[in-house]
């Protein structure tokens, strides 16, 4: 029996896609290792988001050909898809595949085993690319499953390279939808995370939306909650919303990207909205859902961005009231029209600048976890990871911990009504009057 180790980096697509293609070994004889020594081939799942992550990816590249010279090494993912002529050039790699057929990497990897050639597959999406069916037959992750229902990016964001490593958006077909969460449910999965390279956009050439997907997770027995994933403010409809709003299931966190709370590095950007319309959109969902929360994302050091547009976007931020918000650094990417941009800001700027955002971030979260002290709400327990702490995490996504002094066993996948009774940087305590047992 062949052993096969999987690296990944990148987004939670990234990782889902990672677990399909384990399921696809295992299906097909190989033995999926939790420790890279003694594999046979090793996938490395790549991600090209910014330019670290490239640099990520080589590195374990070159350090797993360093390891294990006489292993079949696959390269895959974002990077080789978005830089196909660079990756093909790669003599570390034994496969280069790119982000398309990842239905038949097993059969690749074998093709190298038992014939020792190199094998380049790598090609442009088409308009009409169909959406690539893969399926997961089991999850590593604690009590939550990630499932990929879309594919694509039609929006061509000026800073990224996405439309690039993932060709037009596509859709997962309701039917194929409604299969897999149900072997997730049978396999005694309770949470469900719909996840997508540009979430908002399923269904769109299907006639559908979002709230179809949701729908159809929410008739599956046994899944008690869904999520979502990163959402396109500007796809965000009312209607959409509401239908959300009646599946008793649905977490109301929503992480609408925001990159910039500055109009003028927005349009830059090449976003589909404004500051005042996200704002608007963040205030009709508080008007629906009572005890939502908000994530997002924030770029600092945008070509051309100053002091002044950075305040603005710092203040925004403030604002809005995020529970928790992801600063990063712009980086530049080859091919995009930001990195063709006057006015490149410097590094030491970006680092002064996600320092301070950080700071704004680090307000945000406190005074949230805070505004929370003295609630009752809903955990969903998963496998202990502290002594002294049994942790879960309620519906808007905090991480809650309760004591393990009086209940030692597990109470992994099981869900209690905590009332939070004080919080730290980033969890809240409580305690329950549940009978854990």
């Amino acid at each position: 029996m062949y052993k096969v180790y999987f690296i990944t980096f990148g987004c939670k697509v990234n990782y889902y896609e990672t677990e399909c293609m384990k399921s696809l070994f295992r299906e097909n004889g190989f033995e999926v290792l939790p420790e890279i020594s003694g594999a046979d081939a090793v996938v490395i799942n790549s991600c090209t988001v910014t330019s670290s992550g490239d640099s990520r990816a080589l590195a374990a590249l070159r350090k797993t050909r360093a390891a294990l010279p006489e292993a079949v090494i696959a390269l895959t993912g974002c990077y080789p898809q978005a830089n196909r002529d660079e990756a093909a050039k790669i003599t570390e790699a034994d496969i280069i595949l790119g982000t398309k057929n990842r239905s038949i990497v097993h059969d690749l990897v074998l093709d190298c085993l038992n014939e020792k050639k190199r094998i380049v597959r790598l090609s442009d999406y088409s308009p009409d690319e169909p959406f690539e069916p893969l399926k997961c037959s089991r999850f590593d992750d604690n009590t939550r499953a990630f499932v990929k229902i879309q594919d694509g990016c039609n929006q061509f964001c000026s800073y990224c390279m996405i439309p690039f490593a993932r060709g037009r958006c596509r859709s997962k077909p309701l039917d194929d939808i409604r299969d897999e969460i149900t072997a997730i449910a049978k396999g005694g999965k309770k949470e469900i995370v719909l996840s997508g390279i540009n979430l908002a956009f399923y269904g769109r050439e299907f006639g559908l939306d979002l709230a179809d997907a949701a729908e159809v997770c929410a008739q599956v027995s046994g899944i008690e909650r869904i999520r979502l994933g990163s959402l396109e403010p500007e796809m965000m409809s009312g209607n959409l919303l509401k239908r959300l709003a009646a599946l008793p299931q649905f977490c109301p966190q929503f992480h609408l990207s925001l990159q910039s709370g500055c109009e003028r590095t927005l349009k830059a950007m090449n976003r589909k909205y404004t500051p005042s319309e996200y704002r608007e959109l963040t205030e009709r969902i508080r008007n629906i859902f009572s005890d939502c929360s908000f994530t997002t994302d924030v770029m600092v050091g945008f070509p051309q961005e100053t002091d002044e547009d950075f305040a603005e976007s710092a203040e925004f931020v403030r604002s809005i009231g995020f529970s928790k918000v992801h600063v990063f650094r712009y980086s530049r990417r080859k091919g995009t029209r930001a990195d063709r941009m006057d006015g490149q800001v410097a590094e030491s700027i970006k680092t002064v600048r996600w320092h301070k955002m950080t700071e704004t971030a680090a307000e945000c979260r406190e005074k949230y976890l805070a505004s929370l002290v003295g609630k009752t709400v809903p955990v969903l327990f998963e496998r202990e990871n502290e002594e002294d702490f049994h942790h879960g995490y309620a519906p808007d996504y905090t991480m809650i911990k309760i004591s393990r002094k009086n209940s030692k066993k597990s109470l992994r996948n099981r869900i209690f009504c905590v009332t939070i009774e004080e919080y730290s940087s980033d969890c809240c305590f409580g305690s329950t009057s549940e009978e854990l047992y």
